[in-house]
C-alpha cells in the first residue's frame, strides 16, 4: 500500500529512512556504490539534494535480505530512482 512519508535521513545514494518506518528503506530500481566504493558521496549528496525532508510516496514491493524494504519511491510524480541512474554501479 502507497503512502506518503517524509524522509529524515539518507543511508547512502540507495537507502533512506523516514519518519513514519522503524527500519531503512531500498529504493527499487537503483544501485548505487557502497561506502568506500568509487562514486559512494557523489550519490549519498545527490540523493539527499533530492530527498532530504521532502515528502516521498513509497510503494513497498519486497524485503530485502537485510530486513529493509525494497520500494518503489516516487517524489511527485517521477520514480526517484529514474532521477539516480547517472549514480547506478557501472
Amino acid at each position: 500500500m502507497a503512502r506518503k512519508e517524509t524522509v529524515e535521513k539518507i543511508v547512502d545514494g540507495d537507502t533512506i529512512e523516514t519518519s513514519v518506518r522503524k527500519r531503512p528503506v531500498r529504493i527499487e530500481g537503483i544501485d548505487t556504490p557502497e561506502k568506500g566504493q568509487r562514486g559512494y558521496s557523489e550519490a549519498k549528496q545527490a540523493l539527499g539534494k533530492l530527498l532530504k525532508g521532502e515528502k516521498v510516496t513509497v510503494t513497498p514491493v519486497a524485503t530485502d535480505e537485510y530486513g529493509r524494504t525494497v520500494a518503489k519511491v516516487k517524489l511527485g510524480n517521477t520514480l526517484v530512482c529514474n532521477l539516480m541512474k547517472k549514480y547506478q554501479k557501472k
